[in-house]
């Protein structure tokens, strides 16, 4: 059934980038839930698989001397969802990850597959940009850091050389995630084992009095040719106040700037609407959890 003409199993990141190197169109495996069937339905053939499954510097979650969150790339959704440090300090991550598939799913596939896949849908990448995350990137001449938003530069497409780079940490800086209340909407079809027809996430940070906006950060998914950040919208209303005419700001700022296309999955009126409707909830989510209120 697969058309898999060798493997590898790598035991470091070191070892990793060699096996890249010396296989040329190599593909990366780690969970496998999209590998998998990127092979079933014959779009990898004469498969040159080389396994990170058990690279352990790839894996968990932990507080950096900084107070950044570092989470390995190969830190299942499951890892994240039951993580004491992502609970704590970033739960919109948490809910996040517990919408990705299956608990199967969930059990085995990656954060680091689900950034590097490109899929617009991914549940992981809204909340991630919406907390101006970083990825550290590994190649032969060591260590590259950029921002998660950039990363993607089509469908399907991320800015990584899959011929001698890896990623191998998610960085959540201490100053994008402190004092920061954040949420996530996602829409689907049926409640489970559903990818995204559209994603929301909005984190926000209030003003000492809690009466107006001092910092929004939008993220949306499946509403452009990659998920983006408006940030239009968010420059405008940084320091509005808590009304319901900010309200309906966000909804039309929102609904200016993303792109999306008529599919199979939904119409673009449809996801026109969502947008609109789940960048409003979203908001008013991280507002209740941050202690503010609309007047």
């Amino acid at each position: 059934m697969y058309d898999i003409r060798k493997t590898y199993s790598a035991s470091s990141v070191s070892e990793a980038l060699r096996l890249l190197l010396e296989n040329d169109g190599a593909t990366i495996i780690s969970g496998g839930t999209d590998v998998m069937i990127r092979l079933k339905e014959r779009k990898l053939k004469q498969a040159v698989l080389i396994s990170i499954a058990n690279i352990t510097e790839l894996k968990g979650i932990a507080v950096r001397e900084n107070g950044d969150i570092a989470i390995g790339a190969g830190t299942t959704f499951d890892e994240i969802y039951r993580s004491e440090i992502i609970r704590e300090c970033v739960p919109a991550l948490a809910f996040a990850a517990n919408q990705v598939g299956s608990p199967q799913i969930r059990h085995v596939a990656t954060i680091g597959g689900n950034i590097c896949n490109g899929a617009v849908s991914a549940d992981g990448v809204p909340v991630l940009l919406a907390y101006d995350s970083c990825l550290e990137i590994a190649g032969v001449s060591g260590i590259r850091t950029q921002t998660l938003s950039g990363f993607h530069t089509g469908p399907g497409k991320v800015n990584l050389d899959q011929s001698s780079e890896l990623l191998t940490t998610i960085v959540i800086p201490r100053a994008e995630y402190e004092g920061y209340f954040a949420a996530y909407y996602k829409f689907g079809q049926r409640n489970a084992m559903e990818i995204a027809t559209l994603g929301c996430a909005v984190c926000l940070r209030l003003s000492a009095d809690k009466k107006s906006i001092d910092e929004l950060r939008i993220a949306v998914s499946v509403a452009a040719p990659t998920p983006l950040r408006c940030r239009k919208t968010e420059a405008r209303l940084r320091g509005a106040p808590l009304t319901n005419q900010t309200i309906a700001a966000l909804r039309k700022g929102v609904l200016s700037e993303v792109q999306p296309r008529d599919s199979w999955r939904a119409s673009r009126q449809l996801r026109l609407q969502l947008a609109k409707e789940l960048s409003e909830r979203a908001f008013r989510q991280a507002l209740e959890t941050a202690g503010g209120e609309i007047v």
